[in-house]
């Protein structure tokens, strides 16, 4: 697969799950189960990558995994749980599992043609 398949597709599982994500907690402040505070709170951790992951840099598709592991926390608690967001738990858990498949290889393989990565330790010491 090559870099500019993994980043499309990262970005796209990436904009639907901000648009998921944003319309079920929305949805979920107007109705009056969570405060409209609340919701906000939800969604602005996701917004932190948005312009990395838009613009392809390698670097925030590295540390935005560990922002979509606190989502998939929330989508496997809400899937056990609760029987009325059954669907929504397991499309947002899904959905989070292939990014976090797809953000680290994408990171890596674009890494690797830009030539970034961690120094190696030079052996005069």
């Amino acid at each position: 697969m090559t870099s500019q398949t993994l980043f499309q597709l990262s970005r796209i599982g990436y904009l639907a799950l901000l648009l998921l994500l944003s319309g079920w907690f929305i949805q979920q402040g107007m109705n009056g189960t969570y405060s409209l505070g609340f919701s906000l709170i939800w969604i602005v951790p996701l917004l932190f990558p948005l312009k990395g992951i838009l613009t392809g840099n390698p670097y925030t598709y590295a540390w935005a995994s560990f922002i979509l592991c606190v989502y998939l926390l929330h989508g496997l608690t809400l899937a056990y749980v609760t029987t009325d967001a059954l669907v929504f738990a397991l499309i947002e858990s899904v959905l989070i599992c292939v990014l976090l498949v797809s953000f680290p290889f994408y990171a890596r393989k674009r890494g690797r043609e830009l030539g970034l990565g961690l120094k190696k330790k030079s052996e005069q010491q």
